[in-house]
């Protein structure tokens, strides 16, 4: 089992990681996903202490590794890192390669090494490579005998920082095959290894895990399993990102708000996500016939507005957020905007927050067609 209690590193610019505190049980697989700069790799980095944390503390199996006393070589045979960057030498053969590190820190017979290397490069399908050199090897096989590189020591944790990151889009499947494979064996072996794989692939990160970490915010911002991240998130920030919502969030404080600067924002926002010239002009026209209605209405207006536009299915909702007592657009009797609303929209829901600072809720999913 790994412990991490309070994790914290800085950086003179930055502190991807401000406080992460969690168990990581034996067996398990763990995708860990998230924006980028949000301290995945720094997270990995830190567990097999190729970066040294600036607080807190690490234990694997009963073992403090952040502990000055503690012999890092001796842990790290437990744990092997498979980058993104295949750090293989290129003066070697692929099964040289395999073959150094249980000869060197293990002790193994050159003969036994041997064995072992080739059983695993039949293992991620690379037997007949054994000869090569690493330059004469595409780059999802340099990754894949990284792979067996890795299983070599037989580490009870291997991390993946971004395995495929670095590959031609035609060669990512050979990789997450093996990785799958891989996770498949150990999670029905009585010595299951555990796995930790950074990844901006959601549906290979979907389909090989028991548990996803979601990173945000310096931190593990919401840890659940596959079903909880990917279609129940919890959280803002993870529904956001799995989801791939982008979003523009709009504030009015006066009935002379900059309703032409706001437009603009709005037009910007649009292009910046290459949102259909028709879906753009009815957001548009949603928000001003929504804004002008609010403030038509309200005594003192206070308004949030949002729109969250999904990459993955095109589809466009504002939610607005506004003062004042219980207020039902909806309902309006100014049927002239109802209807112009209704004309722009699939679906619009109103709902009442009673302790919100703004407790009245708009949602409109804007219309495609």
């Amino acid at each position: 089992m790994i412990k991490i209690e309070h994790l914290k590193k800085e950086y003179p610019n930055v502190t991807p990681l401000k406080d992460v505190s969690v168990e990581i049980n034996d067996g398990d697989v763990i995708s860990i996903i998230g924006p980028s700069g949000t301290g995945k790799s720094t997270l990995l980095r830190c567990i097999n202490q190729l970066e040294k944390p600036t607080s807190g503390r690490i234990w694997v199996d009963d073992v403090e590794i952040t502990s000055p006393r503690c012999d890092i070589n001796k842990v790290r045979q437990k744990m092997g890192m498979v980058f993104q960057s295949f750090n293989l030498f290129g003066h070697r053969t692929v099964i040289e390669n395999i073959m150094m590190a249980p000869m060197d820190l293990l002790g193994k017979s050159k003969q036994e090494a041997y064995d072992t290397g080739m059983r695993l490069l039949r293992t991620v399908g690379l037997a007949e490579k054994a000869p090569n050199y690493p330059d004469e090897l595409s780059g999802g096989q340099k990754q894949r005998i990284a792979i067996a590189r890795t299983l070599a020591m037989d580490p009870e944790v291997i991390l993946f920082d971004e395995p495929t990151s670095a590959l031609d889009p035609t060669m990512v499947g050979e990789v997450q095959a093996v990785i799958r494979d891989l996770a498949k064996k150990d999670a029905s072996g009585p010595s299951a290894k555990t796995l930790m794989i950074v990844t901006h692939e959601m549906a290979f990160a979907r389909a090989i895990c028991n548990r996803v970490f979601f990173m945000d915010e310096g931190g593990i911002y919401e840890d659940g399993t596959p079903e909880q991240i990917f279609d129940h998130p919890q959280r803002e920030n993870t529904r956001r990102f799995v989801r791939r919502l982008k979003v523009l969030e709009l504030n009015i404080e006066s009935r002379d708000y900059d309703f032409l600067g706001m437009a603009g924002e709005i037009m910007n926002y649009c292009n910046r996500n290459q949102i259909a010239p028709k879906l753009a002009n009815r957001i548009n026209l949603a928000f001003e016939e929504t804004t002008q209605l609010l403030v038509a209405t309200l005594e003192q207006p206070l308004v949030q507005a949002v729109c969250e536009y999904s990459e993955q299915t095109e589809d466009a909702e504002w939610t607005f957020h506004y003062a004042g007592p219980r207020m039902d657009l909806t309902r309006t009797d100014d049927d002239i905007a109802l209807s112009v609303l209704k004309g722009m929209t699939e679906d619009m829901a109103y709902t009442w927050q009673e302790d919100d600072a703004l407790p009245n809720i708009l949602r409109m999913k804007v219309r495609h067609t």
